[in-house]
């Protein structure tokens, strides 16, 4: 006998922006998803985290967002730089959290605050 299915990983991200194709070229360009026609990305795999957060939260920025994308990175404090200089709206607080790695965040051009994790 076979358990319950289940889910296998997270299949899409989807998210509304006044100007789709200009958000989807921000994407592509500076954090490097590259995605073909269907808008299918592969990426490597890895550790995928899911929590759900406080409603009052302030970790995603604005109370407007109510949920945040997280990519993890090989070198964040290089991606960081990559962005900064390509004009990207980056914080300039970093976080370690021990065992788990390093965070950083970058503003989407829609606001939309997305956060980078270098895995420990």
């Amino acid at each position: 006998m076979t358990g319950p299915e289940r889910v296998l990983g997270i299949g899409g991200y989807f998210l509304r922006a006044r100007d789709p194709e200009a958000l989807t070229v921000w994407y592509r360009d500076l954090l490097g998803i590259e995605d073909d026609a269907h808008g299918l990305w592969h990426q490597e795999a890895g550790p995928t985290v899911f929590a759900a957060f406080d409603p009052d939260t302030d970790y995603f920025g604005s109370p407007q967002q109510q949920t945040m994308l997280n990519f993890r990175v090989r070198d964040l404090d290089a991606m960081l730089q990559q962005l900064r200089e390509r004009g990207a709206d980056v914080a300039a607080e970093t976080q370690d959290m021990e065992g788990v790695g390093r965070f950083g965040w970058v503003t989407d051009p829609e606001g939309n605050r997305v956060e980078l994790w270098q895995p420990a």
